[in-house]
């Protein structure tokens, strides 16, 4: 097991270092000094300064080889040169020895130190006396002062922390440590050997013993973090590390250090589990605050849900999202399934039905359930359960009440194809999610009733059927665009007239809500009560000017075209207020916009005129609003260009004023998102088949 050296990397600053390691630089018989990554001496206590022969002044800043070299010691000189070069080239400790001038020899140990967070690369020169072989090699060995200087650098150690133990060259443990059994409470027979890795946690002890295996064969230096077992029972963390010692080519032991590491491997652990949580709630704060964007813009029930499936994937894995809304006049529960999603055995079912939306309703609380089993228990084993079970994937199920002002309007109900179980933190999430969706789903219901009624205002503004005039064929066509729940401007009326013409008119009160259609109602009906009067398109327009000004505000624009048309002369009158220009589909010729000029909206001064042109049996004129041609992504001028392009059809699909309005529509709505409204009038002079002779 390993370590890249049995001594603490010092810093060249004495101040930092430990004080242990001070004493050890003062007071141990045994030398020592570190040398930087330019092979000079940055550290070094008395003992080795006097190895070599000087102060410790004296080698700060000089390579130990430059020393003795000065000291005419020059073979000495070359081994310390050829043991540093070593120790860089290989990254392995190695061992030599080394007699002074006066005779002591010298055990020098050339130990490889990587600075942690730098990566700088020293290297810990420990010299020991070797008070067995002294001048004449005649010296008694008794290993006092070995012993003492080895239980002294065992001593350093543990007060880093840090448990010492030694390994055979081949990795086998030959020599006990108590300290290590002090900790994992193994015996001395079972700790020797390869027995200390039966300490090991079962899932790490093959990973480090391979480690070990590797290091022992390449001569490498081991580093290996564990969990391990200690006496209390438990696991601790732990790392291990060894360096080899070297005897010339020869592997001579190892010399390793444990560290216990749990504090700071469960600090890391908790550190992890405290960005992972802020993580988290920082995601589910961006999803609840993309959830209130999304829900902001669905105007309808089917919208929100929608939404809330993209968030229900996104936020906790939901694969099938649905709102169950509450009907309270009809007693029932509605289902409103998100698009793509998979069909619940009933849409529609009373508030007592088994059904776990239901009971949330009911309970005016969450209800989750983990699996089937779960579902079954809160549902008192019903057999809608098998039912659900068979038609559909789910599999897990939570359901959260959806109320607005303390009254329940239905719920948010998310399922799972796999069995799952919510966290804490998901449903409070899940819980501020429903909220939103209660808020979203009371606008979009309370849109979806006055949309309706607005539709519904704005179709009784216009003719509910156009008239039938022999000799004319007239078709109209109006589709809403507004997504809010104002009434539009647009309008179209035909009617005929006593002297047998018929008169047409399509027009646009600028503005939304009820003052258009106010206006549009005022307009209408006096342009009908002028015409009887006083049908001639000029007439009527200038007639108009003067209602508008008496009742009309100055901000409210009107632009209209109003024509009159003899179904027998084909002759048609045509006076127009500030709209744009009639299009005029004439078979063979080929479409055309009407090339006049409008005269100014109602109510601005001006002098009215009016155009006459004929049309041609077959040929039809086609009246429209500014919504058919213009919207966000194109320009009126770019519209009208495309408009006689698109009109440029077949016959057979032109021959018909319905079918041409209805492809007219499509032609031009196609890759375009509708902002407003399209409202279109046709009349059109059929051609007449000569009867047969007979």
């Amino acid at each position: 097991m390993s370590a890249e050296t049995s001594i603490p990397p010092p810093r060249v600053n004495g101040a930092e270092l430990p004080d242990a390691v001070k004493s050890l630089l003062s007071d141990s018989p045994i030398g020592f000094a570190l040398l930087d990554p330019d092979d000079v001496v940055s550290t070094i206590n008395q003992r080795l300064a006097a190895v070599l022969g000087r102060t410790p002044a004296e080698c700060l800043g000089r390579a130990p080889g430059d020393l003795l070299e000065e000291d005419g010691e020059t073979a000495a000189a070359a081994v310390h040169r050829a043991c540093l070069a070593s120790v860089r080239q290989d990254g392995r400790a190695v061992r030599e020895g080394h007699r002074t001038s006066a005779g002591q020899l010298w055990d020098l140990t050339w130990f490889p130190v990587a600075e942690p967070g730098t990566g700088d690369s020293y290297v810990a020169l420990i010299a020991v006396h070797d008070v067995g072989r002294g001048a004449g090699r005649e010296v008694v060995h008794d290993g006092t002062a070995a012993r003492r200087d080895e239980q002294r650098l065992r001593a350093l150690l543990q007060a880093a922390n840090q448990i010492v133990w030694t390994a055979g060259p081949g990795g086998d443990i030959h020599e006990d440590c108590p300290q290590w059994r002090a900790v994992t409470g193994q015996d001395r027979e079972h700790y020797l050997g390869r027995g200390w890795l039966e300490a090991l946690h079962p899932d790490d002890r093959v990973r480090v013993g391979n480690a070990w295996d590797d290091a022992v064969l390449d001569v490498t230096p081991f580093d290996a973090i564990f969990r391990m077992r200690t006496c209390s029972g438990g696991y601790g963390h732990y790392r291990a590390r060894a360096h080899p010692i070297m005897d010339g080519p020869r592997t001579a032991e190892w010399v390793g250090t444990l560290v216990d590491i749990t504090n700071e491997r469960e600090a890391e652990e908790l550190r992890q589990r405290l960005n992972q949580q802020l993580s988290e709630a920082a995601m589910r704060t961006a999803r609840l605050q993309k959830a209130t964007s999304d829900l902001a813009e669905a105007l309808t029930a089917a919208e929100v849900v929608n939404a809330m499936s993209e968030i229900g994937r996104s936020g906790v894995g939901a694969d099938h999202t649905s709102v169950v809304l509450l009907d309270r006049a009809r007693l029932r529960l509605r289902t409103i399934a998100a698009e793509h999603a998979h069909q619940l055995p009933r849409a529609c079912f009373p508030p007592d039905h088994p059904d776990i939306a239901a009971r949330a309703i009911a309970d005016r609380l969450p209800r989750l359930a983990a699996n089937p089993a779960e579902l079954a228990e809160l549902l008192d084993d019903a057999p809608e359960v098998r039912e659900l079970l068979e038609a559909t994937p789910e599999r897990a199920w939570v359901a959260l009440p959806m109320l607005v002002a303390g009254r329940p309007i239905g719920a948010l109900r998310f399922a799972f194809s796999a069995p799952r179980r919510v966290t804490d933190e998901e449903r409070v999430f899940l819980e501020a999610l429903a909220g939103q969706c209660a808020l979203a789903i009371g606008r979009a219901t309370l849109y979806e009733q006055e949309h309706n009624t607005a539709e519904e205002l704005q179709r009784s503004l216009l003719p509910e059927a156009l008239p039938q005039v022999r000799g004319v064929r007239l078709a109209a066509y109006y589709r809403s665009g507004s997504r809010n729940v104002q009434v539009g401007g647009d309008w179209y009326d035909a009617f005929p007239l006593p002297d047998g013409r018929v008169a047409g008119v399509l027009g646009d009160v600028m503005g939304k809500g009820i003052p258009a259609a106010a206006g549009m109602s005022r307009i209408r009906n006096a342009l009908r009560a002028l015409a009887f009067s006083m049908p001639e398109p000029a007439d009527v327009l200038a007639g108009l000017d003067r209602m508008f000004t008496a009742t009309e505000g100055m901000d409210q624009v009107t632009t209209l075209v109003y024509f009159v048309l003899d179904p027998v002369t084909g002759q048609l009158d045509l006076s127009n207020a500030g709209h744009l220009p009639p299009l005029v589909v004439a078979g063979s010729a080929g479409p055309s916009l009407l090339e006049t000029d409008p005269d100014t909206p109602l109510g601005v001064s001006a002098e009215r005129g009016h155009h006459k042109f004929f049309v041609q049996p077959g040929n039809t004129v086609v009246l429209y609003s500014d919504g058919l041609v213009e919207n966000r992504k194109r320009s009126v001028d770019s519209g009208l260009v495309e408009l006689v392009r698109v009109a440029s059809a077949p016959a057979e699909v032109m021959g018909d004023p319905q079918q041409m309005l209805e492809y007219l529509v499509e032609s031009m709505l196609d890759g375009y998102e509708q902002d407003d409204d399209v409202t279109l009038l046709a009349v059109q002079l059929p051609v007449i088949d000569a009867a047969p002779e007979r």
